[in-house]
């Protein structure tokens, strides 16, 4: 907008973005204490670039939905592959909020989890119409 105010369509799109962020770690949470091993494990690791991709939408609301999803997705594989260095496992062991967020060690499954993620997300954003 002409005057620097955030255009009324994008002010709404960020806060179902925050209110997606939010919905989405209560869904992580529900699925680690309601469910265990690989069903706990995988659905974590899917939920985790739905949340990225929320966050993506929380701060480029105009993005688009393939955008939106593939930058999700990249940034996921990005922290496994880090995963392969000693990185995030220093970090992760002295850091509870480390860990949630770079986990500690690679594990390839997650790569195709984080891509079931990522469809999913890329689907709810183009149902949900036209952003920004």
């Amino acid at each position: 907008m002409r005057d620097g105010r955030t255009a009324p369509g994008r002010g709404r799109v960020r806060v179902l973005a925050a209110v997606a962020a939010v919905v989405t770690v209560a869904a992580g949470l529900a699925v680690r204490a309601g469910a265990d091993g690989a069903v706990a494990k995988y659905a974590g690791s899917a939920l985790y670039t739905v949340l990225l991709c929320a966050l993506v939408v929380l701060c480029a609301p105009r993005a688009r939905p393939l955008t939106a999803a593939a930058t999700a997705l990249a940034l996921s594989w990005a922290v496994e592959f880090a995963q392969l260095t000693d990185v995030p496992a220093r970090l992760s062991a002295d850091s509870t909020e480390a860990r949630l967020v770079l986990g500690s060690t690679f594990n390839a499954p997650d790569l195709f989890w984080y891509a079931v993620g990522a469809a999913g997300a890329w689907a709810v954003l183009r149902v949900s119409g036209p952003r920004g």
